[in-house]
């Protein structure tokens, strides 16, 4: 077993940039201050903003996850001139808030108000570990004690708040080491989600938790369509980004950036896509000949990046017909943005794929497809780096109602298959409920399919299995599950 964070040596390099810290040899934020950068970048400049405003909005957006929001809409109801610095905080607060909920019980019996509890939390989150931290502990405590200080509803707090991180400063280690063998502190996630991850993935569940700590790598899909992933590294070494190739069609970039500093982004060179999930369209299409007119369902689409690769697989001489399908309305006009600016097309239809009665014979001609790819809703228990909210949002019951559905989507598009063509299921999620016991329960009760050489459950930092397709990049893609299943020919 690792040790926790606190007593593991500093680890240097990696993909996200550390953040700068005095005695570093670069220039160290004023105290007060804050140079915006999110976890992702979104903007090519920095904007100085006082510490405190960003404590502020990162409390309120913790406040309001506590409460059930998502971080996106979270983040959205931040004042944009805040909001990059505010995300970059607050993911940094999300993937530390088992540690500081423990530290918070430690510094008092009683939790305090609901605001108070969210910017004592941040405050905790963001410097109790001196060696991760943005800031400096110290002006970051003065900074949480200026936000109290402004804010009406901590404002009558502000000396309590005070107390306690002045007394964590004094006491940081006694108080850290009183925590350590708290499993949500030390992992950082809920105690049910550690459990289900040492039940699943005896081997691995340590890994995987670490990983979903870590910053994700920005990830990027070349459509060959437009050029090379060769031609697009020169590209991007002529402007100075640094980058890597990942697989048959990805690139890893070194530093994140916003989309719009990606060369001939507009124009369709690119899309930003996660290694794990680009294995999808290859791992469908592989085998089939794409010089037939091959029908091709994409069920749950949006917001379109799969539609788009196996379009781009297809390449334009190609007569494959893919239709894209969709719940949402307004997720599905997504669909139609990422292929306008990919210049690609599919029939885009809002519908609900565990209803075909609704929508195949009256839009599809009731014509069985030759090949589905299921990207069915999940827990979202894979992509925990990229969206650290997840972990506290979902609750343990989440994990049947959501293979309930899974089960229902897949027993609603068997029929639809033809007989020998294929479909692929896939989820963003580690847990085996969602992955591997699905398939199985599946494979049970349809004695028309069987399984094809599948990657099964990807786990980032896990080395190719025996018998599974090569996996992208070692270590550097989100957990998913992928099984292709073929319908017998008679």
């Amino acid at each position: 077993m690792t040790p926790p964070p606190h007593q593991r040596p500093r680890r240097t390099g990696g993909n996200a940039p550390r953040p700068v810290r005095a005695g570093s040899g670069q220039q160290s934020p004023q105290a007060g201050s804050a140079a915006v950068s999110p976890d992702r970048a979104t903007s090519s400049s920095a904007t100085t903003v006082p510490l405190w405003r960003l404590l502020t909005a990162v409390a309120g957006a913790l406040q309001a996850i506590r409460g059930g929001q998502s971080g996106t809409t979270a983040l959205t109801a931040i004042e944009i001139a805040l909001r990059p610095g505010a995300q970059a905080l607050l993911f940094q607060v999300l993937r530390q808030a088992g540690r500081a909920e423990a530290l918070r019980r430690q510094l008092a019996a009683r939790a305090p108000a609901p605001a108070a509890d969210a910017l004592l939390c941040s405050a905790l989150a963001l410097c109790w570990d001196p060696q991760a931290s943005p800031y400096e502990p110290f002006t970051l405590v003065n900074q949480a004690v200026e936000a109290a200080k402004h804010h009406p509803a901590t404002r009558a707090q502000a000396s309590f708040i005070n107390g306690c991180l002045r007394r964590f400063l004094r006491e940081r280690d006694t108080l850290v080491a009183a925590t350590d063998n708290d499993p949500v502190a030390r992992w950082n996630h809920p105690a049910w989600w550690v459990q289900r991850l040492r039940k699943d993935h005896p081997q691995h569940w340590e890994q995987i938790l670490q990983a979903n700590n870590a910053h994700a790598p920005m990830m990027l899909r070349v459509n060959e369509q437009k050029c090379t992933v060769a031609q697009y590294l020169h590209a991007l070494c002529a402007i100075g980004l640094g980058a890597i190739a990942v697989g048959q069609h990805g690139v890893a970039l070194r530093q994140a950036v916003p989309v719009q500093s990606l060369p001939h982004f507009e124009e369709g060179w690119v899309s930003v896509q996660d290694a794990a999930a680009q294995q999808a369209a290859p791992l469908l299409l592989h085998g089939l000949d794409l010089s037939q007119p091959l029908r091709v369902l994409d069920a749950c689409a949006a917001p379109g990046g799969k539609t788009a690769h196996l379009l781009e697989m297809a390449g334009p001489q190609s007569p494959l017909q893919v239709t894209a399908l969709e719940i949402d309305a307004t997720r599905s006009v997504r669909i139609g943005e990422t292929l306008q600016r990919l210049g690609l097309t599919a029939q885009v239809l809002v519908a609900d794929a565990a209803r075909p009665q609704d929508w195949w014979q009256s839009q599809c001609g009731g014509v069985p497809f030759d090949a589905i790819l299921l990207d069915a809703p999940c827990t979202a228990s894979g992509i925990v780096r990229r969206h650290p909210d997840v972990r506290w949002l979902r609750r343990e019951s989440d994990i049947a109602q959501l293979a309930t559905l899974q089960a229902a989507l897949l027993k609603a598009l068997w029929p639809l298959l033809r007989p020998g063509g294929r479909l692929l299921y896939c989820t963003c999620s580690v847990f085996r409920a969602e992955g591997d016991a699905q398939v199985q329960t599946f494979l049970a009760h349809n004695t028309d399919a069987q399984m094809l050489p599948s990657p099964g459950h990807l786990i980032p930092g896990n080395a190719d299995k025996a018998g599974a397709v090569p996996d992208n990049l070692t270590g550097d893609h989100d957990g998913f599950f992928y099984a292709l299943l073929q319908k017998s020919a008679q």
